[in-house]
């Protein structure tokens, strides 16, 4: 026995030395791994560029060493194909999506809007009617692009016979994807096309048809070579003489797939239809739109298949910021070597892109900041200053928005000035932050060029990319003439489009925390004048739950920012006329503008800062609402108005004075509701908007006033036909005060005019009868009620 607990006694000894000699032994180990990490030389140069000569890879892929290409039952040669002509349609993208969620939708827009053309989003229909193609004998879309475009040739027979008759009477081409899924047959005829699908392929080797009649921006003189992402592509197949390939791939697979034709052929992965076979144009997509390669040549069918009037010039202008000069941490900043290497690749850069020149932003304070290596590259950065552009962040690279005094901010701009005329003696220009498809302004960080030169690499690839793969010509010029030049190309973005900053957490981030979005209202009253918007205004500020705007000493209750000069007060001038909620989640805050409704530019303004917002249009026979603006305009002792009938201010022509005819335009225009309200559908969802008839208003205001609290959700529901009691008086609804009686609008509101002379009322009956037919088509798709006073219009139009 005790022999045996002196053997357990050494074994335990043993063990716990083990266990001793094995931490010794990690913790060795890592002070040696952190030893060689930290002392361990940095990777100074920059990877070898991915291609050098554009030739190289095709000549490679097209070598003896290689089984020959067999191309598809196309016919690859150019072609005469007719020049698109739909100069009568309005430059306007109609953009069948399959939902709102869809991701593939957010590409396509996300190209449409980088090169700001307009476009209009709608689910694209099975069943139902494919309506409002045309207003009057102008077409409203240049071009359809579907998500997924079996939805186009599955349309009901009617309906794809009214869109393809649209499209080949104005010459609109269609643009479509097919992605394919698990469901997906693996061949299948397209219907109604002499095409076939092959689906669910793996693909590799893309190649570009240099016959492509399509080809623009798109350089046909490369291979994409290696397998393409996914085994879910769809390549087509047909012997009609009106497909002609664009894009052209090989199958990953080894053996020759029989349907598919001989081993190592080509097949078509994009399709350009020449409109040979139904004289409509089509480019057909065998994926979705996310492979780098089809976002150029989607690009480019959108200016082919509109004649080239969605379409930027092929002229780009680069400029590369480099931020925080001298501000890095030790270890990350520029040696000479790193300077050396900066000036080499500007030197390299120049000889492709003309007059190519680093913009360097620089904070003054972090000057000689580093080691002493790296403090003799800023020395450097300074002998060469000339060779640079040079820009200004704040002093001590605080960010300015954390700043709420003005004379910090100017001293701290001051304090840079002054070491820029000590040691630059350099231009210094002032930054631009805007990031653009035509004009392209990269921030980049002193680190990307100090540290692992990672900057250098990427826009010596970029430059290099762009030229093999387009025919785009880089340019590039000082800041303040790119803006220049920015505006020459985009003059409309010279207003500027304030949008929400509370909708990314980005701008969030840069706001100042005493400001909040809540002040902002959550639904519109947009007019037209004379209509009654007052009085819905009144009947509104009622509800214990809706809070109309502080009313402006110039504009009285109606605040008028987004049709006029007070836009271009900004957001926090806006704001100040709401109050902060009571209950952000149940208070409705609103305001009321009547001359929104038919101010063009004012739908554009509204939805970018107030996308989410609902919007309340009040709709009175067009007829009255004109007359009612002339006699506002004689009691306001307009001379015009004064000096002439409302006959001869309706009838004028074109001869007469201009005073005339502005009084004739303010009189008719905003009558025209189907237009403006198109204008309206434009920004914002049919679901957010609200047609409210001003004749069941002034006769039972109740029944109304019910269905705009449910439009917009409000809670409570408050009783108004307790709130309200008619008078007798004025001849309208009034609130109902304590004890019954009546509180009404101003003397100005509910005046009796002389009757309208019955040749004028049938002349503008005539005048408006289009357009109140325009407005009957819009609001049945829409699926709103009609108005009574639109029903009657119509009827007693159809019994006479």
């Amino acid at each position: 026995m005790g022999l045996w607990k002196l053997v357990r006694g050494v074994r335990q000894l043993e063990l716990h030395r083990l266990i001793l000699v094995l931490i010794v032994f990690c913790l060795l180990s890592m002070a040696f791994l952190a030893y060689f990490v930290s002392n361990s030389p940095k990777i100074k140069e920059a990877p070898p560029m991915p291609f050098s000569d554009c030739g190289g890879v095709v000549a490679a892929a097209a070598g003896g060493q290689r089984a020959p290409l067999f191309l598809p039952p196309f016919t690859v040669r150019q072609r005469t194909v007719k020049a698109v002509d739909n100069s009568r349609t309005e430059p306007v993208v109609l953009v069948f999506v399959e939902s709102i969620y869809s991701t593939r939708d957010q590409e396509i827009v996300a190209i449409l809007e980088s090169s700001r053309f307009r476009y209009h989003t709608e689910i694209a229909p099975s069943k139902g009617d494919v309506d409002g193609l045309m207003e009057r004998d102008v077409g409203r879309y240049a071009l359809v692009i579907y998500e997924n475009i079996l939805k186009y040739v599955n349309l009901d027979a009617w309906n794809r016979d009214l869109l393809d008759k649209y499209c080949a009477e104005f010459d609109v081409g269609i643009i479509g994807f097919f992605k394919a899924n698990e469901n997906s047959l693996l061949s299948a005829q397209l219907k109604g096309f002499p095409l076939f699908l092959h689906s669910n392929l793996g693909l590799r080797d893309y190649h570009i048809n240099p016959a492509a009649p399509l080809l623009y921006i798109t350089k046909p003189n490369e291979v994409e070579q290696g397998p393409l992402p996914g085994d879910d592509w769809t390549v087509f197949q047909s012997n009609h003489s009106t497909y002609e390939p664009v894009l052209l791939a090989l199958t990953k697979s080894s053996e020759a797939l029989a349907h598919l034709g001989p081993h190592r052929a080509l097949h078509a992965t994009v399709v350009q239809d020449l409109g040979l076979h139904d004289g409509i144009q089509r480019v057909l997509f065998g994926n979705n739109i996310s492979f780098w390669l089809h976002k150029l040549i989607f690009v480019d069918a959108i200016a082919y298949l509109t004649g080239k009037r969605l379409c930027l010039s092929l002229e780009r202008h680069l400029l590369v910021d480099v931020d925080d000069i001298f501000v890095g941490k030790e270890g990350t900043r520029m040696k000479v070597t790193d300077v050396k290497a900066l000036l080499n690749t500007q030197n390299k850069l120049q000889t492709l892109v003309p007059n190519f020149t680093f913009n360097l932003g620089f904070s003054g304070k972090f000057y000689h900041a580093g080691t002493e290596e790296e403090d003799e590259g800023d020395d450097m950065l300074l002998q060469h200053r000339h060779e640079f552009w040079w820009f200004p962040h704040m002093w001590s690279h605080m960010q300015p928005h954390l700043f709420h005094n003005v004379s910090v901010l100017a001293e701290q701009m001051r304090l840079n000035m002054q070491f820029a005329q000590v040691c630059y003696s350099a231009p210094i220009s002032t930054p631009l932050v805007e990031c653009l498809e035509s004009i392209s302004i990269f921030m980049t960080h002193l680190s990307n060029y100090g540290n692992d030169r990672l900057g250098l690499y990427t826009f010596e690839s970029l430059v290099k990319f762009v030229q093999c793969w387009t025919n785009l010509q880089l340019q590039t010029l000082p800041p303040m003439e790119l803006a220049e030049k920015y505006f020459q190309i985009f003059p409309e973005e010279m207003d500027p489009l304030w949008q929400n900053p509370c909708h990314d957490k980005r701008h969030k981030d840069i706001w100042s925390k005493e400001k909040t979005c809540d002040r902002l209202p959550k639904f519109l009253v947009i007019g037209p004048q004379k209509t009654g918007t007052s009085a819905l205004h009144s009947f509104l500020t009622l509800h214990p739950a809706i809070t109309s705007n502080f009313p402006s000493p110039v504009t009285f209750e109606e605040i008028q920012f987004f049709n006029g000069p007070n836009y271009h007060n900004g957001i926090d001038w806006y704001m100040d006329f709401f109050p902060f909620p009571s209950n952000v989640s149940t208070d409705f805050m609103f305001e009321k503008s009547a001359n929104y409704f038919d101010t063009e530019v004012v739908p554009k303004r509204a939805a970018a800062l107030l996308p989410r917002a609902k919007i309340l249009a009040l709709l009175i026979n067009p007829v009255d609402r004109a007359y009612s603006w002339y006699q506002h305009q004689r009691a306001h002792q307009d001379p015009v108005a004064i000096n002439h009938t409302f006959h001869e201010v309706v009838t004028a022509g074109l001869s007469a004075s201009k005073e005339l005819l502005t009084l004739q335009n303010r009189s008719l225009k905003p009558g025209t509701y189907a237009t403006h309200l198109e204008h309206w559908l434009v920004h914002y969802q049919a679901r957010q908007l609200h047609i409210v008839d001003g004749t069941l208003l002034r006769s039972n205001p109740a029944l109304v006033m019910d269905g705009i609290q449910q439009f917009l959700g409000v809670t409570p529901i408050f009783n108004y036909t307790q709130a309200l009691v008619f008078d007798e008086g004025k001849g309208f609804w009034c609130q109902r005060l304590e004890g019954g009686r009546p509180k009404c609008l101003g003397k100005s509101k509910g005046r009796k005019y002389p009757e309208m002379a019955p040749e004028t009322r049938a002349f503008l009956t005539e005048y408006y009868l289009e357009h109140n037919l325009e407005l009957f088509r819009l609001l049945n798709r829409l699926g709103q009620a009609l108005p009574t006073w639109l029903r009657e219009e119509l009827q007693s139009t159809s019994w006479s």
